[in-house]
């Protein structure tokens, strides 16, 4: 539009600057008076062709510019009138959306009043339909003479009737689909596993006793007043007893490397023959210090062999210390390579990290080297004796809670599968009789203390419990449910039993009738 404008008006300049130009050639100059006796002669034609010449360019000019602006003019309103079309089109338009947008805003609004109106009857419906409930439920707990929450307690436990069946045959159902899964992989696991490692039964406890060469070394050892044997009890810790067996002292003592120490002391001094405090004080000074390079031998050589490197001076003299410890008769330090060896073995075949395994399994009763000198349970102890000695978390993680079944990884559940095999294969253990009756009696009390049970009984070593139960309080049905409720309770209350334990509920009805003669 700009440029229009701007050719428009440098045409006009051009025409008026064409025009002014002829009107002042046209112009006649004023003539000079010039003196009478010299006139000028006239002006010829020929001088006369270059004015109507500049005439006719200026005509031209101004005609051509004439044209121009006519044209541009015509143009320029050729454009105004169509750019008014568009702007009147447009408006049309705008104007036409203008008025569906108000249309649909008074729809929507007339929506809205109509849907207030409708919530304000459904809540009119809702008052009056709460109102009749009321009513209807007090008319029921007269008739009925129960209140609401008891009805809804009679409710809730008819339903609990009905559902037991369907309870119990999903836990059924359930356990049976993981049950055969588990077992078959587990079993192709476990025997593979197990027929690659040699074990033996487990081994004789480490002997107190100290054979004498006569009656006569009795009287040496104890000394006169029994100083000898005071001498001795005071540098080594242990207890002294002189059994009433011919040619037998027992040593006792719950810390079974001074025991060790012990025993073997006494053994010199019974061949060295000179026995008396100062000697016995050099003897048992000199048999620690053999003991505690052995220590220091033995669990240099322990971590060797369960190919384990770079552990601390203090955890591999732990590790020594196992050679004299025992668990249920079973040696740890051959139960120690044992797990690793078979957490090894379940980590290769479970693709789980073989490194982590090993050192978990390795360090897993660490805290039974010192469990007698510290409070709390083995697996922490041994927990806080890794972290002090910078052993890395994830390994002590790992271990930590095996004994507690909290399994923060894969790893984990392995080095309690592997020290959970290592006990429980036939000839590892071996439990005292107190023990093993306080363990039974403690699976038959947790099984009596449930309602509905008559009778418990445990058998096989305790390996499992039978459960015999009232029929008029337990249903078929609810067989199911308390079997798992008594194996829950077990694993919550019971602490370190050895392989599994098999819960077993028996539920008997007998109708009994007695056939009498006539005659009576």
């Amino acid at each position: 539009m700009l440029e229009t404008i701007f050719a428009i008006a440098a045409a006009a300049g051009l025409s008026a600057a064409g025009y002014f130009y002829l009107q002042n050639q046209k112009k006649e100059k004023p003539p000079k008076k010039l003196p009478e006796k010299k006139e000028e002669p006239p002006i010829s034609v020929s001088e006369a062709v270059p004015l109507s010449v500049a005439e006719a360019k200026a005509r031209e000019i101004i005609l051509s510019a004439k044209d121009e602006a006519l044209k541009i003019k015509s143009e320029a309103e050729n454009e105004a009138r169509q750019l008014r079309r568009d702007a009147f089109t447009t408006e049309q338009r705008l104007s036409r959306k203008e008025e569906g947008l108000r249309r649909r805003q008074d729809g929507i609004e007339k929506r809205e009043r109509g849907i207030a109106a409708h919530e304000e009857k459904l809540q009119a419906k809702e008052k009056r339909l709460n109102a009749i409930i009321s009513k209807e439920v007090k008319k029921l707990e007269k008739i009925a003479s129960l209140s609401r929450e008891e009805a809804k307690k009679e409710l809730f436990q008819k339903l609990e009737r009905e559902l037991a069946d369907e309870y119990a045959r999903k836990i059924k159902e359930a356990e049976e689909v993981t049950r055969e899964e588990a077992d078959k992989k587990a079993r192709e696991i476990l025997l593979s596993t197990l027929q690659r490692i040699v074990s033996d039964v487990v081994p004789a406890a480490t002997s107190s006793q100290v054979k004498l060469p006569d009656e006569e070394m009795k009287g040496r050892i104890i000394g006169k007043e029994g100083r000898n044997v005071k001498a001795f009890e005071m540098a080594t810790g242990v207890k002294v007893e002189v059994s009433d067996e011919p040619g037998l002292i027992i040593v006792s003592s719950f810390d079974p490397v001074r025991r060790e120490v012990a025993r073997i002391a006494l053994e010199k001094l019974i061949a060295d023959g000179r026995i008396q405090p100062v000697r016995i004080e050099e003897i048992v000074k000199k048999t620690q210090e053999e003991i505690d390079q052995i220590i220091h031998e033995t669990g240099k050589e322990h971590a060797y062999k369960a190919g384990v490197s770079n552990l601390p001076r203090t955890i591999i003299d732990l590790l020594g210390r196992f050679k004299y410890r025992t668990s249920y008769g079973q040696n740890m330090l051959e139960h120690n390579l044992e797990v690793v060896e078979i957490g090894k073995l379940l980590a290769q075949e479970l693709g789980a990290d073989t490194e982590l395994v090993k050192k978990a399994c390795l360090l897993h009763d660490i805290g039974k080297a010192v469990s007698a000198e510290t409070e709390g349970g083995h697996a922490e102890v041994g927990a806080d004796i890794c972290r002090r000695y910078g052993i890395d978390e994830e390994v002590v993680k790992t271990f930590e809670g095996h004994h507690r079944q909290n399994f923060p990884n894969l790893e984990a559940m392995i080095v309690y599968l592997a020290d959970a095999i290592s006990g429980a294969r036939p000839g590892a253990r071996r439990e005292d009789y107190e023990a093993f009756l306080k363990r039974v009696e403690e699976l038959e009390n947790i099984a009596d203390s449930f309602p509905g049970v008559e009778k418990s009984y445990a058998v096989s070593a305790g390996r499992e419990i039978r459960v015999i139960v009232r029929p008029q309080d337990i249903s078929d049905a609810e067989m199911v449910k308390l079997a798992h409720s008594i194996t829950k309770k077990i694993h919550e209350q019971v602490q370190n039993f050895p392989g599994e334990i098999k819960v077993t509920v028996i539920r008997e009805v007998r109708a009994v009738d007695v056939a009498k003669p006539k005659n009576e």
